[in-house]
Order: structure tokens, then C-alpha cells, then sequence
């Protein structure tokens, strides 16, 4: 007789294990817990039946997968947590008894751990971690802009100010910004970082305002913030390596001690901080091997991926064009401006910045320098009685975003002082077909790909002109035709045919659609249906939105 089979031996049911069990099973209170699944990418799973892998029970759990917690039995952190527990336990009693002496002993004697191995382990490549940099920068970009608290320690805010600092650099260095958008809730960037895209948020410098723990878990943040800190060292030092720059960033040149008086007493290396801050400064290159970064495409006799070559080469010339975009600039920033956010954009595209040398350490010319091209200002420069100059633009902030976005220096008309400014668009929304686009963002694409229509086609006018005329016969009263009068004859000069290439691209395109929808299979027609009344339905949305603006506008 074979062996009886129990129920929940096999399948869902020994998959998964209970929050419960698993702290069971790990010997760890929730909040150790909580830490190291955040340390090493643990996460609770949804199973396909819960009611099995919950051994029958319908109630809802948190459940993980065993493999998972088995996994962390053999994680040697944990027994640094452990000591870090029976470390706090020492040291309040030590508070409690007023045992100073033996209280110094044992933060002298504090436990320490390292997660370079973690990151080693989670991340095997250093394209996945790259990949994986969106989350990491958000966070340390937050946290680097707070002050010392309870479970935010000032040395958690100063490091990872340094880190976000760092790969501020490095974008300028490498020029690997593509995108800039300005929004309630900060200005977001977006860079390709060795073949990957790069998004993350720069809040705005407001002041810190005060959040209660019921509405912020700071121990969990501040968890996350361990963990992304060790991973965007790692990655700046690779970064900067790879691009031979001197890894941490060194500047180029010193300037006196005069700028250093202004901004009052401070230290040699607080004063070199608040340089590298600025991020106005060139940092030193370990080799100058292709400054322009500029990089070329293989060419390959001819065959049948010749339009992609064609494509890729296109857009490679459009992303060289791009990074020297700013290239010959002279920029100087008012006190009311942004500084950090316009320059790091500014100097990330080629341009060069500066600001008042009183304000902020950092500056390389000022407001008198008569080669300055463009002063961006956000207040009426007649109403500062300042000194203004004929060579020199005053333009708004707006300005150097929406010239990014659009990839070509944009006309400044609509940017003045006073002016008011066209709608800022957002280039993170991608629209699919049928979807509303306006034509501000429209426009930006067009210039973005370098479509620049030439030729013009007949209008409807002009057609007329040019068609045959054709002679019509009159009836008589009795039913026998009148013979019209005979059109005399004559040689006129004809016009060259305007082909509208654009037009003849898209007829192709759509005949080419035509024939690929014939050859749908009947059992994926319905899918297709769905689609086409998606597109529809899109389209009537579209075209609400187009009589909505035209209602609205002026």
C-alpha cells in the first residue's frame, strides 16, 4: 500500500507561508522583519487560489513564498539585526540606571553592517541596476532636501545630498539629459544612461513641513533610503569611471578668496562643497577622449535593413544636435530664478551659466559681462531700475525647457518679459493613434523629428482654375440640340506638378494596412473589432476636445 497523501502536501497549499509563520520560522519581530524583506526585494505574493494556499481558510492573509523565507534563513544580516536588537535593549538600560560610563562603552561598541553584498546579489549586472535607478533617485533626491529627524539622522540627508549631487555631475559631464518637465509636484528629468531611460522627480526648495507618522512611515522610507544609498554609490563610481572622470568629483580650478569673504566665514572644505553644489563648475577628467561624446554609426554594404540604418542614423544625428544644443550660450540667472534646476539644464546641453557671486558660490561672470546672450529673469527689469543691454535677451525660465523638449533653440519672442507664455506641455505623454493632440505639441514634435514641409499643394481654388471646361449642349423648345458655339483653340503655359511626398507616404501606409487587415484570421477579427471601436471612440473624444478649444479660444 503506497504512502496516503495528506492534504496541502503538494501544490499551492506548501508554496506559501503566513506573515505569521514566518516570523515563526525566522525567529525576527515585524519590525526586522519589515527591514530586511525591504533589503533584500522580498515582497508578499498573490496566489492563484487563496483558499488553498491558505490551507482552507477564506481569511485574508499575508502570504510570501517559502522558497523566499528559506532564503533569508541564510542571510548573515540577520544576525547583525540581531545584535543591533540587544544593542538598543543595552543601551536603555544604561539610560535608565544613569550609567554614563558603561552608556559610551556601548555606542562606542555599536554594531555596523554592510549591504554591498545585497546589492551584488539583487543586481548581477550593472545594467540592471541602472535600470532599475528611477525609484533610487526619486527617494534620495526627497530625502536629500531634509532636516535632522527622529528616524532621518542629518547624516542620511547630507549623503544622499552628496550622491544626487554627484550624478547631477556626471549627467553634465556626459550630456545624457533628453527631457524636462515642470509640474506641481516637482521638476521631472528624464536621461539615457547606457541604453536605458532614466525618470526621476527633483522636488521643488520649499520649506520642510512637519508630517505626522500616521500619514508618513518615515522607518520605512528611511529603510529604502539605506538600501538605494549603497546602490547610487555604486553606480556613481562606475558612472564616473566609465566616462574617465576623477571619481569623487574635483574641480578644475580654484578661485580666490574674495568669493569666499562674501559668502561669510566658512571652511576650505565646506567652502569646496558648496562649489561642486553649485554645479557651474567643469570637474577633472582622468583622459579627454572624445569630448563631444560624439559616437559612429558602422557602415555596412547594402541590404535590406537599410531603412532602419537610415532611421538610426537620423536619430543619432538628432541626439548629437541635442547635446550642443546650448552650445556658444552665455546665460546669466536673476536671484528669483531657479539657479539649480537651470543650470544643471543649461550646462547639461553645452551652455554656459552664471548668477549673482553674492548669492551662491560658484559664479564665473557677472551681470555687467557684456558677451552675456540671454538673462533669464521673472520679474519687470524697469521696475528694478537695473542697467539693461542691447546684446542680451531677457527672457523667462520657461524658455530654456520648452527649447529642450522641442530639441532647437526656440524664437524668444514669445518668452519676453511680460509675455504671455504658450501652454507648457508635458513630453512624458505619449498618444496613440486617434488620440487628441494639441497643436502646440504637435508643433514640438514636428520640429523634435525635423519634418519641415517644402512645396505647397493646389488648394481648392486653384484647382478650379486649372480644370478643363466642359461644354454642355442646350435643348431646344422642340427637343432638337443647339449646337454650342466652338471654344477657340489656344496654347497655354503649363504648370510643373507639385507631388506632396508626405501625402504619397501616407497613401502608401494606408494601402499597406488595408492589405495586412485582409489578412487577419477570423478568430482574431473580434480583437481587431474591439480595437477599431477603442480608435473610434478615441477619435469622438478627440474631436470634443477640438471644438472645446475652438469654443474657448479667442
Amino acid at each position: 500500500m503506497g504512502k496516503i497523501k495528506k492534504k496541502f502536501e503538494s501544490g499551492e497549499g506548501s508554496l506559501y507561508l503566513t506573515r505569521k509563520q514566518a516570523l515563526r520560522k525566522l525567529q525576527l519581530s515585524l519590525k526586522m522583519f519589515r527591514r530586511l524583506c525591504i533589503l533584500k526585494g522580498i515582497y508578499p505574493r498573490e496566489p492563484k487560489n487563496r483558499k488553498r494556499a491558505q490551507h482552507g481558510s477564506t481569511e485574508k492573509k499575508t502570504l510570501y513564498l517559502k522558497k523566499d523565507i528559506q532564503f533569508l534563513l541564510h542571510e548573515p544580516i540577520v544576525w547583525k539585526l540581531r545584535e543591533h536588537k540587544v544593542y538598543l535593549r543595552k543601551k536603555g538600560r544604561a539610560k535608565a540606571l544613569r550609567d554614563y560610563d558603561g552608556l559610551k562603552r556601548i555606542m562606542d561598541n555599536k554594531p555596523t553592517y554592510s549591504l554591498d553584498h545585497i546589492v551584488k546579489e539583487r543586481y548581477p549586472t550593472f545594467v540592471d541596476a541602472v535600470r532599475d535607478l528611477d525609484d533610487c533617485l526619486t527617494l534620495s533626491f526627497l530625502f536629500s532636501t531634509f532636516p535632522s529627524m527622529r528616524f532621518v539622522p542629518g547624516g542620511v540627508s547630507a549623503l544622499c545630498r552628496r550622491l544626487t549631487l554627484e550624478f547631477l555631475h556626471y549627467v553634465i559631464e556626459a550630456r545624457v539629459l533628453r527631457k524636462v518637465f515642470v509640474s506641481i509636484k516637482g521638476y521631472y528629468y528624464q536621461a539615457d544612461i547606457k541604453g536605458q531611460t532614466i525618470t526621476w522627480i527633483m522636488s521643488h526648495n520649499f520649506g520642510f513641513q512637519p508630517q505626522s507618522p500616521d500619514e508618513v512611515d518615515f522607518r520605512i522610507m528611511a529603510t529604502f533610503v539605506e538600501f538605494y544609498s549603497t546602490l547610487l554609490g555604486f553606480i556613481n563610481f562606475r558612472l564616473y569611471h566609465g566616462a574617465n572622470i576623477c571619481y569623487p568629483p574635483k574641480l578644475t580650478a580654484v578661485n580666490s578668496g574674495t568669493e569666499n569673504e562674501k559668502l561669510g566665514a566658512l571652511t576650505e572644505d565646506e567652502f569646496m562643497e558648496e562649489r561642486i553644489a553649485s554645479l557651474n563648475q567643469t570637474i577633472i577628467r582622468i583622459q579627454e577622449d572624445n569630448p563631444d561624446g560624439a559616437v559612429e554609426v558602422d557602415e555596412f554594404p547594402a541590404g535590406e535593413d537599410n531603412e532602419k540604418l537610415a532611421e538610426q542614423r537620423k536619430e543619432l544625428d538628432r541626439v548629437n544636435r541635442l547635446k550642443n544644443l546650448f552650445n556658444g550660450l552665455k546665460v546669466f540667472l536673476n536671484r528669483e530664478v531657479p539657479r539649480e534646476s537651470l543650470a544643471f539644464c543649461i550646462r547639461a546641453f553645452g551652455g554656459t551659466v552664471s548668477w549673482d557671486s553674492g548669492l551662491f558660490a560658484g559664479a564665473t561672470f557677472n551681470q555687467f559681462d557684456e558677451t552675456i546672450t540671454h538673462q533669464i529673469t521673472d520679474r519687470n527689469m524697469q521696475s528694478t531700475e537695473q542697467t539693461q543691454y542691447l546684446s542680451r535677451y531677457y527672457i523667462q525660465p520657461q524658455w530654456v525647457f520648452d527649447s529642450i523638449n522641442s530639441a532647437t533653440l526656440l524664437p524668444v519672442e514669445n518668452y519676453f518679459q511680460g509675455a504671455v507664455l504658450p501652454p507648457h506641455i508635458s513630453p512624458f505623454v505619449v498618444e496613440r493613434e486617434g488620440d487628441y493632440v494639441p497643436p502646440e505639441k504637435r508643433k514640438f514634435l514636428d520640429m523634435e523629428k525635423g519634418i519641415v514641409t517644402t512645396g505647397e499643394v493646389f488648394t481648392t481654388e486653384e484647382q478650379k482654375t486649372t480644370e478643363p471646361e466642359i461644354v454642355k449642349t442646350k435643348k431646344s423648345k422642340k427637343g432638337s440640340k443647339v449646337e454650342s458655339e466652338p471654344v477657340p483653340m489656344a496654347v497655354e503655359r503649363g504648370m510643373a506638378e507639385v507631388v506632396d511626398l508626405m501625402k504619397q507616404k501616407d497613401d502608401e501606409t494606408k494601402e499597406e494596412y488595408r492589405l495586412r487587415v485582409m489578412m487577419i484570421r477570423n478568430k482574431h477579427k473580434r480583437l481587431y473589432r474591439r480595437m477599431m471601436e477603442s480608435r473610434k471612440r478615441r477619435n469622438k473624444e478627440a474631436e470634443k476636445m477640438v471644438k472645446k478649444r475652438k469654443k474657448v479660444a479667442p
